[in-house]
C-alpha cells in the first residue's frame, strides 16, 4: 500500500478519511456444538486463530468497502503483534501509527462459538491498554484531518476520551462505540459523540434500563440523547437497530433482512465500520439509508465463520450499496 507520502510532505488526497483509535486482538476461536457449563470440559470440532479487536475489526470493514483508513493502536513486540501489522497492511490500512511495545503481549480473545452462532468471549487487552495520549499526539496529523474517527473501550477510557476531544476540536465527525460498556462512563463521552452506537446489553449497562425490545431500545435512546449525544443508535442483532437524534428525537426502527447465522462474532463491528464508511464517503445520504445499508453488510458477515475473515469486500456486495 502507498504510504502517506514522502517524509515531511503530505498529499491531501492520501489522507485517511476513516481513522480508528482502538484495539487489536488475536482471536483464539473454538467451534463447539454447544457452550460449556461452569466447570465442564467439552469437545470442540474446530479451532482457528483469527484477527479481531473491536477497533481493528471496524477499520477492516471500512477499508474493505473502499475507505482510505488508518489504525492508531498498540500491539506487543511478539509474533501475534508482527502478524497483526501484516494483516492490517494486507487490508490496505495505514500502519504508520500502529505501535509495538515490549511491555505487554498483543491483546488476545478466547472465543467459543456454538452451532447456532452464539458465542462467549474472554478478552485480555494486553498492549491495547498501553496506547496513551503521547501516542495520540504523534498521530495528531492523521486524526485531525480525517472525515470520521471511531473509538471504543478496549483501550483505556482516558485514551479514547482524549482521541474524541482531538477529533471533535478539529471538526472531525466522531463515532463512539462504548464497548465493552462501563456503567459510570465519563459524561464527556456523550457530549463528544456525534454518533453514539451500542448494542442492547451495552445500552442496559449505560442506562440502567432493560433493553429487550424495540420499544425499550427507543426509551434507552432518549436517555442517551438527554446526556448530550447528537445521534444514538442501538443495534438489536437480527432485529436491525433503533435510532434517534437531537433533530429527530422520535425513536425509529430500521429493520434488517433475516439470514441464517453461522457466526455472529464481530457483526456489530462490521455494522460500525460500514456506518463510518457511509458517514465519510456518502455524507449526503439520510441516516436511515446509511443504517439500512450498514445492517445489510453486517448481515452478510454473519453467514460465515470468523470475525474479519467474514467481512465482505465492496466487489462482493450489490452495486446499489455504493
Amino acid at each position: 500500500m502507498a504510504a502517506f507520502g514522502a517524509p515531511g510532505k503530505q498529499y491531501p488526497e492520501e489522507v485517511a478519511a476513516v481513522v480508528v483509535v482502538g484495539s487489536c486482538m488475536t482471536d483464539l476461536v473454538s467451534l463447539t456444538s454447544r457452550l460449556p457449563k461452569t466447570g465442564e470440559t467439552i469437545h470442540g470440532h474446530k479451532f482457528f486463530i483469527g484477527f479481531g479487536g473491536k477497533g481493528a475489526n471496524q477499520c477492516v470493514q471500512a477499508a474493505r468497502l473502499g475507505a482510505k483508513t488508518s489504525m492508531v493502536c498498540k500491539v506487543g513486540k511478539d509474533s501475534f503483534g508482527d502478524d497483526y501489522i501484516e494483516n492490517l497492511k494486507q487490508n490496505d490500512i495505514s500502519t504508520e501509527f500502529t505501535y509495538q511495545t515490549k511491555d505487554a503481549a498483543t491483546g488476545a480473545a478466547s472465543i467459543i462459538v456454538n452451532n447456532e452462532g452464539q458465542n462467549i468471549i474472554v478478552i485480555v487487552a494486553g498492549a491495547n491498554l498501553l496506547l496513551n495520549t503521547e501516542d495520540l499526539r504523534e498521530a495528531g496529523s492523521v486524526i485531525s484531518r480525517a472525515k470520521v474517527m471511531i473509538c471504543q473501550l478496549e483501550i483505556t477510557p482516558t485514551t479514547s476520551l482524549e482521541a474524541l476531544k482531538m477529533a471533535h476540536s478539529n471538526g472531525v465527525r466522531t463515532l463512539f462505540n462504548p464497548a465493552p460498556a462501563i456503567a459510570d462512563l465519563d459524561p464527556q463521552f456523550y457530549t463528544l459523540s456525534d454518533v453514539f452506537c451500542c448494542n442492547e446489553s451495552e445500552a442496559e449497562i449505560l442506562t440502567g434500563l432493560t433493553v429487550s425490545s424495540r420499544a425499550e431500545a427507543g426509551e434507552a435512546t432518549l436517555v442517551l440523547l438527554a446526556r448530550g449525544c447528537q445521534v444514538v443508535i442501538i443495534t438489536l442483532g437480527a432485529d436491525g437497530c433503533v435510532t434517534a437524534s437531537q433533530t429527530e428525537p422520535a425513536p425509529k426502527h430500521i429493520p434488517t433482512e433475516k439470514v441464517k447465522a453461522v457466526d455472529t462474532t464481530g457483526a456489530g463491528d462490521s455494522f460500525v465500520g460500514a456506518l463510518a464508511f457511509y458517514l465519510a464517503y456518502y455524507p449526503s445520504l439520510s441516516l436511515e439509508e446509511m443504517l439500512k445499508r450498514s445492517n445489510f453488510i453486517a448481515a452478510v458477515s454473519i453467514r460465515t465463520a470468523g470475525t474479519q475473515s467474514s467481512y465482505p469486500y465492496k466487489k462482493d456486495l450489490p452495486l446499489t450499496l455504493f
